[in-house]
């Protein structure tokens, strides 16, 4: 079977496989940001914690930096980090989710080259199964 003789619903099942494809690199670099963020947060907390009590500390706040509390710098900076977990424990199950995805989407079109049918299947696809 020739390019040019690629029947549209193998040309949608690609489209969708290059979506997931993408999706997933989206999710990847996220999680990549996320641990750069978290790593200079973390390394921040350790920073301050090395601050006696009474000393100045100064946050960023856009271009200008303000004089703060050390506590108050503390608990923002631990929370910073609890939300880094959060998003990265979302971001994780979105990649597998994605990897299920993609795999399920290559083992069709296999599946379908090698029926060598130019119809699409009559089998309803699983998403739509209401046995759920």
């Amino acid at each position: 079977m020739s390019a040019g003789q690629m029947p549209p619903w193998l040309q949608e099942q690609i489209m969708k496989l290059q979506q997931s494809q993408q999706n997933l690199q989206s999710v990847m670099t996220q999680k990549q940001h996320l641990e750069i963020e978290k790593a200079e947060t973390e390394k921040a907390l350790d920073e301050l914690k090395k601050v006696a009590d009474g000393d100045a500390v100064y946050k960023q706040a856009g271009t200008v930096l303000i004089k703060s509390k050390k506590q108050e710098l503390v608990d923002e900076l631990e929370e910073r980090i609890e939300m880094s977990k959060t998003r990265a424990t979302v971001l994780e199950k979105q990649e597998t989710r994605l990897k299920e995805t993609l795999k399920e989407q290559e083992a069709k079109i296999t599946e379908q080259m090698k029926g060598g049918s130019s119809a699409p299947p009559n089998s309803p696809p699983a998403e739509d199964n209401p046995r759920k």
